[in-house]
């Protein structure tokens, strides 16, 4: 029963068009995005654009949301089955501190990359004013899907929505 209204609701987010107010900066559907910083947990650094190329899945969430920690296992459950194969996945992280953030990650044995932005910049530009937010983009950095709210990213709905925007077979 729960999987069937779990089913439901998908559905109905992932083709909803209801309209959010854009945020100063964001980059729409078709849009392509800016270059942008990737601050790592472990010190490291790099470029948005360095992960051109094969498609991306951006996923925004913060430690403190409810909903943002109850879809991430089924994000790493994604990430180990085809991230890097067919796609690579990413969370971003829009805590005011990284500290928690980071804590979250490691209690929750994340192992796909997350960033954390320090000034907001991925925020606005993926138009997070809610979370969590899932950002599909393809090989050449265009935003193709943005989905609201938390999924369960390894159910058939969700792989049969990613094989439909990035054209691959999963």
């Amino acid at each position: 029963m729960l999987k069937t209204i779990f089913s439901i609701v998908f559905w109905i987010s992932a083709t909803s068009t209801t309209a959010f107010a854009k945020m100063p900066g964001e980059v729409d559907e078709g849009g392509v995005l800016r270059e942008a910083p990737l601050y790592g947990f472990s010190g490291d650094y790099r470029r948005l654009s360095e992960l051109r190329g094969k498609p991306l899945i951006i996923n925004v969430w913060a430690s403190w949301c409810g909903p943002c920690r109850a879809e991430m296992a089924s994000l790493e459950r994604l990430s180990r089955r085809f991230g890097g194969k067919q796609f690579n996945l990413i969370g971003v992280s829009t805590d005011d501190h990284a500290g928690a953030a980071a804590a979250f990650l490691r209690q929750s044995k994340v192992t796909f990359d997350n960033y954390h932005d320090r000034n907001l910049l991925l925020e606005s530009m993926l138009g997070a004013n809610t979370i969590p937010l899932t950002v599909l983009v393809d090989a050449q950095g265009r935003v193709l899907r943005k989905v609201r709210g938390a999924k369960e990213w390894d159910s058939p709905e969700a792989l049969a929505l990613i094989g439909k925007a990035f054209r691959i077979k999963l």
